[in-house]
């Protein structure tokens, strides 16, 4: 079975063709923002400011790159524990978010919102941020830049391997491997 690619663009909108536990190749543009990237962005939300992009189908990686090396355009790309930022992206969901990658499961609140909202939570391999920037063929910080490795950058990828987790039609792939190996 091919992998299917999906633009990052057309993420949500292809969202109902997805299904929990499915492979896909995502390219186009992913914004990185952790823990306190969110708590600035949702700061400015609060406060009726400019986001540093548009949210509105817009795939969030929950990474913290390192630095580039030399003739790179980043360094280990790995993703962070999405259960960090459980507590913003019913929100974020909530106005227009199309998806978020990272790794771990997601809360009752989340996969609610990614269901209202017909969004897609990706599962990237976490430990392999060494073979995950191999996929970034450019990084650009666009907002925070203090925060360092937590600023939010835009990255463009390239047939970046992925699993959806949880999927617009209530799947959750952490769900069902608990049951299939209380089954064994």
């Amino acid at each position: 079975m091919s992998l299917l690619k999906i633009d990052a663009a057309q993420l949500k909108a292809r969202a109902e063709e997805l299904r929990c536990g499915q492979k896909i190749l995502l390219s186009g543009t992913v914004y990185t923002s952790r823990d306190a990237a969110h708590k600035r962005i949702m700061a400015l939300i609060s406060e009726g400011g400019q986001l540093p992009y548009d949210i509105k189908d817009a795939v969030i990686y929950y990474a913290g790159p390192t630095p580039a090396p030399e003739g790179k355009p980043i360094g280990s790309c790995g993703p962070t524990t999405s259960g960090r930022m459980d507590r913003f992206a019913p929100a974020l969901l909530d106005m227009g978010l199309g998806g978020m990658i990272g790794k771990g499961e997601r809360s009752r609140e989340v996969r609610d919102a990614i269901v209202r909202n017909k969004a897609v939570y990706l599962c990237a391999v976490g430990g392999a941020g060494a073979l995950a920037c191999r996929c970034i063929k450019s990084c650009e910080v666009i907002a925070f830049e203090d925060l360092g490795c937590e600023s939010v950058k835009r990255l463009y990828v390239e047939d970046f391997p992925l699993i959806v987790a949880n999927d617009c039609f209530g799947g959750d792939i952490f769900e069902r491997g608990r049951a299939e190996f209380a089954r064994l």
